[in-house]
């Protein structure tokens, strides 16, 4: 199974757009503390719109604990960043483990225990310049390489 993990999300919009994304795909939804907003925040509702309730999101109240939870279901971390050399077109999941796509939030991105965590499986989207800019919105990196991945393992459960 394919799990989408936002690291403190700050923005209420991008964590609403990524469960509607995750609840037609199929894929879970990990939110690790501490979070910007309220779960019940309206913005976050008016995003995912009525598939919000059809999500089952999995709060995890520190890194510490998400971590944890990966290792007790024998997952693999991949951590999506800007600091990676990799593009996120070769992250491997041609077996049948969980594996977890780590976003970092809208301000610092990934910690750098969550870094440490990943290893070699850090990845990143290939952008221009950054002179003005420095990375793609969160909703639409998680878009981006979700559906690379679900396009490269023939969009299992998919129509």
């Amino acid at each position: 199974m394919l799990h989408i993990v936002l690291f403190s999300p700050q923005i209420p919009p991008n964590t609403g757009n990524i469960g509607r994304m995750c609840t037609v795909t199929g894929c879970g939804l990990h939110l690790v503390e501490p979070i910007g907003f309220s779960l019940e925040e309206k913005q976050l509702r008016r995003a995912g719109l009525d598939y919000w309730q059809h999500l089952g999101v999995q709060l995890h109240q520190s890194e510490a604990a998400f971590l944890e939870y990966v290792q007790q279901r024998g997952g693999t971390l991949h951590g999506i960043t800007t600091k990676a050399d990799r593009p996120y077109t070769e992250i491997a999941v041609d077996d049948a483990r969980e594996h977890f796509v780590l976003f970092g939030n809208e301000v610092a991105g990934l910690s750098d225990r969550l870094h440490q965590a990943c290893g070699e499986r850090r990845y990143r989207i290939p952008m221009g310049p950054a002179e003005y800019c420095r990375s793609l919105n969160l909703a639409s990196s998680a878009a981006v390489v979700i559906y690379d991945i679900l396009r490269r393992t023939g969009f299992p459960g998919m129509a």
